[in-house]
């Protein structure tokens, strides 16, 4: 059952927004910044191989698995994605987004290239895709050094990805540039704002507009 969450009280189904970047171009923050100021948002939560990092809080931030548990869960189908990132699995369990689009939540997804690629071809009607892009070279690899939570080698891995990820961003719907975070927040805001209203969202619309063919003024 689809739940109300517009402001005026018309039906809609939830939106899935897939924010995509290179490390280090800002998609995380963004993403915080979303959830912080957008109640209507809950954050996907995904599951994966990589080790946990000191700021990062299980169930929060990922699920950490197992190879073992993930391959489990992957051949299982319990995935509506995933994929091998520098090395590590990530994926997103399915029940929870599902139900959650049904019931007329949105839903964040901080994932790469490889993952909203899969959940175009599943769920494409309820993808709303970003691709976060860098204003230069040189501020992405200064902004995986000021991160300060890798190792050199793992910053070095991640820049060369980066020109191999920064390639995919004609596959999506719209493309940011974050040379001003600010900025690039009020313009994911600005789409998130447009596509609630989009009218193959909002089944509620055909009994309102019934409604509304049925009244008559006094």
């Amino acid at each position: 059952m689809e739940a109300d969450f517009s402001s005026n009280g018309i039906r809609r189904r939830g939106l899935m927004l897939v924010l995509s970047s290179p490390s280090g171009a800002g998609k995380s923050t963004i993403a915080r910044s979303l959830l912080e100021n957008d109640k209507e948002f809950a954050l996907s939560v995904s599951v994966t191989t990589r080790p946990r990092r000191a700021s990062e809080i299980e169930g929060v931030h990922y699920h950490f698995k197992s190879q073992r548990d993930f391959e489990m869960l992957r051949d299982s189908d319990e995935l509506l994605e995933w994929a091998e990132v520098h090395g590590n699995l990530y994926g997103t369990p399915r029940k929870p987004v599902e139900e959650a689009i049904a019931a007329g939540r949105d839903m964040l997804f901080d994932i790469d290239w490889q993952g909203a690629t899969q959940l175009r071809e599943k769920m494409r009607g309820d993808i709303v895709s970003v691709f976060v892009l860098p204003p230069t070279m040189d501020e992405l690899l200064a902004r995986l050094k000021r991160r300060a939570e890798d190792p050199d080698n793992v910053i070095e891995t991640r820049l060369r990805n980066a020109r191999h990820e920064i390639e995919q961003w004609r596959d999506y719907d719209y493309v940011i540039i974050n040379d001003d975070l600010t900025r690039a927040f009020k313009a994911v805001q600005a789409i998130v704002a447009a596509e609630r209203l989009r009218r193959d969202r909002r089944p509620g619309l055909f009994d309102f507009v019934a409604g509304l063919l049925e009244e008559k003024p006094e």
